[in-house]
């Protein structure tokens, strides 16, 4: 696929995400899964967090909570990249408080419409949500502290250039939080060349390795992983054409299992050097 073919996939499997109300993107809240507060909950969040951000914020689409690791301070600007409904932006702006600044960015303008409507619910004055693409920030160099992301880098066709552009943005000092999908080998060529699987945040992975030779080619230090979880394959009941092609393949139960367990939620830190 072009790359314009993935961001037009990507941005139309969102935009319906967003007008229906959740579920069915990069977790599996679709089709009789488990509600996106279950969801949540199974991949790090609090009932705290749940309770604290507006009613449809959380669409159930993360893989991992970014805000638990990025170690906010009162009074810091940070940036989400691929913002969705808002909901580690809302976290992030009660972390850092009124005197602090979060900004969120989404390519997909029913997404940035309903985090923007989600922050006048929730009379939350400290977000602003701005359209973009992450490989190309609306952002001034140098201006945040905190980058925090959630399983939207992995949906890129570009990552080196999302993390130059987080790079460039972030002060000196700053840092990334990130949590996202890679792979401890390559995926079968049927699931990478399905769009389905794209936009399950499956087959845009890269290897674990190549992830982080990423962040460190863009100039960060530190690099670090601070967790690691399979990713349940389920991704497939999003997509039964996967599961039927399989089986056409021939993959056993147990082929297929050995590809799930090489699908990996990771959540990593990194800085920007001082100098």
């Amino acid at each position: 696929m072009k790359d314009s073919e993935i961001k037009s996939y990507v941005k139309e499997r969102y935009g319906g995400i967003a007008r229906s109300g959740g579920g069915c993107g990069c977790n599996t809240g679709c089709c009789g899964s488990p509600s996106p507060d279950l969801i949540s909950r199974a991949i790090g969040y609090s009932d705290e967090d749940l309770s604290a951000v507006p009613e449809g914020a959380n669409l159930g689409l993360g893989c991992g909570n970014p805000t638990a690791i990025a170690a906010l301070k009162p009074g810091e600007t940070v940036l989400d990249l691929g913002s969705g409904a808002g909901f580690d932006a809302f976290l992030a702006a009660r972390q850092v408080g009124p005197t602090g600044k979060v900004i969120g960015v989404d390519m997909t303008p029913d997404m940035l419409s309903r985090a923007r409507e989600n922050a006048r619910k929730g009379d939350i004055a400290n977000v602003e949500f701005r359209q973009g693409e992450i490989e190309n920030l609306p952002v001034a160099s140098g201006t945040v502290d905190t980058i925090i992301s959630n399983c939207v880098i992995n949906l890129s066709p570009d990552k080196p250039k999302v993390f130059a552009e987080a790079f460039r943005v972030l002060k000196p000092g700053g840092r990334i939080a990130v949590s996202d999908i890679v792979l401890t080998e390559p995926l079968p060529e049927y699931i990478r060349d399905s769009v389905a699987a794209y936009t399950a945040c499956v087959a845009g992975a890269i290897l674990k390795d190549e992830y982080l030779a990423a962040i460190r080619k863009a100039g960060f230090e530190k690099v670090q992983i601070i967790g690691e979880t399979c990713f349940d394959l389920d991704f497939i009941d999003m997509a039964p054409g996967l599961m039927r092609e399989a089986e056409a393949l021939g993959l056993t139960e147990e082929k297929i299992q050995h590809i799930s367990e090489t699908i990996v939620s990771v959540k990593v830190s990194a800085v920007k050097p001082v100098s």
